[in-house]
């Protein structure tokens, strides 16, 4: 099946990249803006998705000014109480649904995913339907957080949310459809696509392979 064109084509998507989390094993503070060959890594996430979708938005809570560099907008929870990813993909689907009203689907990727797939978007576009929610996968393993979404399903992420009960995305996506795209490893099988940095140990592993992708 022939990749269709993002930005042009037939099916609108915006993006929202996810920097919503406590960075408990990091130590606290803001992994997303930890510095990975000398810029923040969630400069890397944005920059990928940027060139494959038509507008693009940061989730964060607290103060959005440690963003102004990155020259993006940033939205917070509108569910309470760290929520978990969930509540970052509602809050892109809301500010695609003000901002964007005829996008159809929003990309989701977290901001610890420095080296993601250039054709990401493209490839889980080919699976999309109107209540089917399209999840990346590699290495026999699902990532819940890599997903193509609905907005059609805005309100029934904000009930499920609302409600309470167990948050984790695939528990959501029992409700629905799920399709899964399969990506192959980068550097001869060495680099998972979706490698996220978690520990300073994973920070250092990054680093060193950044060095093997731009070489």
């Amino acid at each position: 099946m022939m990749a269709m064109d993002i930005r042009n084509g037939n099916l609108d998507v915006n993006g929202v990249v996810l920097a919503g989390g406590l960075s408990r094993r990091m130590g606290g503070g803001d992994k997303s803006l930890a510095l990975l060959g000398g810029r923040p890594m969630i400069a890397r996430a944005l920059d990928c998705l940027a060139r494959q979708v038509g507008s693009i938005v940061i989730n964060a809570n607290g103060d959005h000014q440690r963003f102004a560099d990155l020259d993006y907008e940033v939205v917070a929870d509108t569910v309470e109480g760290h929520a978990g990813p969930l509540a970052g993909i509602l809050a892109g689907m809301r500010w695609s649904c003000k901002n964007s009203p005829r996008t159809r689907f929003i990309v989701s990727a977290a901001a610890d995913t420095p080296f993601l797939p250039d054709d990401l978007v493209a490839k889980l576009s080919n699976k999309a339907g109107e209540s089917t929610i399209v999840l990346a996968k590699s290495g026999g393993r699902i990532h819940p957080v890599a997903g193509l979404w609905p907005v059609a399903l805005v309100d029934d992420l904000d009930t499920y949310l609302k409600r309470g009960g167990n948050r984790k995305v695939l528990a959501f996506i029992d409700n629905y459809t799920l399709a899964t795209v399969s990506f192959p490893m980068k550097l001869s099988d060495s680099l998972d696509p979706f490698f996220n940095v978690n520990t300073p140990e994973d920070l250092a592993k990054a680093e060193e392979l950044l060095l093997e992708v731009v070489r």
